[in-house]
């Protein structure tokens, strides 16, 4: 283990305790309910570290911090770490002290989630450990990897499907871009050439003359032409003046008025 490798910490549990395991007889596994639960040999607090590939389960007092007994796992699963049988609550871990003898003993949580944290920090670690040792060994042989081939294999082919990409290309050509005006807008195209609209003179004021292109074309009536009718003398008086006298025609009103017996005057 290199010198360089540093401690984490995975998971940390405040209340955790501490049973008396008696020996397995079988392969069967082991059972919490052949434990004491109810007198614990020791209570305190659980941590999980890890230093490189290894992992640490570490058994410390509440209070001072002091080292109660360490388990160092190297792999998982393994005999270094089991659950029991009858319950998710319970494990049993191989201690080992500083001299090298082992011994396992029973570990309780008195929450299930709890339980479950410890499991999964444990199965966390090893999944990174597996993942490096793999990295390591494609960097090791590259070449050994697979390799993905994207060739066509012999005797297949593949279908192109090209009428709609001509449909898209013809649809494309007939549309005809709209002349840009002043800041970038699309204007619209002007209406076809014709005739402008006849104007009405207002009253009192001649009609323009007929223009040469609407003139007919004949040559029997080329020398005729056209007179328009001009309006009276009556009229053009009448219309001398648009708005016309008030005062007369209140007094004119009122002249009728007097001239017909048959209207009554409101």
């Amino acid at each position: 283990m290199a010198d360089s490798e540093y401690e984490s910490v995975l998971c940390v549990k405040p209340e955790v305790h501490v049973y008396r395991v008696p020996p397995r007889a079988s392969n069967r596994g082991y059972r919490a309910a052949e434990w004491q639960l109810d007198q614990p040999s020791w209570s305190g607090r659980l941590r999980i570290t890890s230093k490189g590939k290894m992992a640490f389960i570490k058994l410390e007092d509440k209070n001072s911090g002091e080292l109660f007994a360490q388990a160092p796992v190297d792999q998982f699963p393994s005999i270094a770490v089991e659950g029991v049988t009858d319950s998710s609550r319970y494990f049993v871990i191989r201690v080992e002290d500083e001299s090298g003898r082992r011994a396992f003993i029973g570990v309780g949580f008195v929450d299930r989630g709890d339980a479950f944290d410890f499991n999964v920090a444990i199965q966390d670690h090893f999944k990174w450990v597996k993942q490096q040792s793999e990295l390591a060994k494609q960097a090791q042989n590259p070449d050994q990897g697979p390799k993905l081939d994207l060739g066509f294999k012999e005797g297949q082919t593949i279908k192109l499907n090209i009428a709609n990409m001509k449909k898209k290309e013809g649809a494309a050509g007939n549309s005809k871009p709209r002349p840009a005006g002043p800041g970038g807008l699309s204007l619209l195209p002007p209406p076809p050439a014709g005739r402008s609209p006849a104007l009405i003179p207002p009253p009192g004021e001649p009609l323009p003359s007929c223009p040469a292109d609407s003139q007919p074309t004949s040559g029997a009536s080329t020398d005729v032409s056209l007179s328009w009718p001009q309006p009276g003398g009556a009229t053009t008086a009448a219309s001398a003046d648009i708005w016309g006298d008030f005062a007369t025609a209140s007094g004119s009103a009122s002249t009728q008025n007097q001239q017909s017996p048959g209207w009554v005057q409101f």
